[in-house]
């Protein structure tokens, strides 16, 4: 590894970050969304779904988390497609700075600005009226998890933000992303959805990902949810990154 990269890192995080806090109506447009269909399922939809959870906001937000998540980060997809076409990448590169360090500054700027967002969609959902017992052991495994989370999906978008003709298409590939958790047992349980359909639910990221969470939250058992959860994460997290990597170094090249 260059022994500049995580200077070089820093300052890149730096001069990103600048751009978010100059347009803080990407952070605002990503909570937005999911704090509006957190309002419909609850007040509109809420009564007539059964989950036998005395809330349903308790019931929903790990699913809403991460339907945030993966709204959020489209725009890093975004800010990438934008900084390769406006000639940045190729400025950066004939600078003395660490080629990954490019990269790794658009991945941290996202998961800053997925935090944000996910600290105002659980404000918004505890004026809604979602308590939890959990301790700080598990408000930290919680945040681990969907740290997690972001990092597989932000370098998920790292490679359409390289690869993509359009800014449209730089974008659409996130669209997937936040109709995953609606095929999973975040708003519903998995055992009321036909067969074919429960298959693919219970054994989808999604799922145990939020199974883990919402336990957390209830201080229930947690099971093997937890360790699926991880593994989907790491295992996302992992592959992408190679294949991300792999097309910046084409892309450089």
């Amino acid at each position: 590894m260059n022994k500049n990269f995580f200077g070089d890192t820093t300052t890149l995080l730096g001069r990103s970050l600048r751009h978010i806090a100059r347009s803080p109506d990407t952070i605002i447009t990503t909570a937005v969304m999911p704090i509006a269909m957190m309002l419909l399922f609850v007040y509109v939809f809420g009564g007539a779904i059964n989950t036998d959870s005395d809330s349903y906001v308790n019931y929903m937000l790990p699913g809403i988390l991460l339907i945030t998540i993966a709204s959020g980060i489209s725009y890093t997809a975004f800010r990438l497609f934008t900084d390769m076409k406006g000639g940045i990448f190729e400025r950066f590169q004939s600078m003395p700075i660490a080629r990954s360090s490019v990269l790794w500054a658009h991945v941290l700027t996202s998961l800053v600005a997925n935090v944000i967002s996910l600290v105002v969609v659980v404000l918004v959902a505890l004026l809604m009226g979602f308590r939890s017992s959990a301790g700080i052991t598990a408000w930290l495994a919680v945040a681990g998890i969907l740290i997690l989370f972001t990092l597989a999906l932000t370098w998920i978008a790292v490679i359409p933000g390289l690869t993509a003709k359009t800014i449209d298409g730089a974008s659409a590939f996130s669209y997937p992303l936040i109709f995953l958790p609606f095929l999973s047992s975040a708003f519903v349980p998995t055992d009321t959805m036909p067969g074919p359909l429960r298959a693919f639910a219970e054994n989808q990221p999604a799922t145990s990902i939020v199974n883990a969470i919402r336990a957390l939250f209830t201080e229930q058992p947690i099971g093997d949810d937890i360790w699926i959860a991880l593994g989907w994460c790491v295992g996302i997290l992992l592959v992408a990154y190679v294949f991300a990597m792999n097309t910046y170094r084409r892309k450089a090249s």
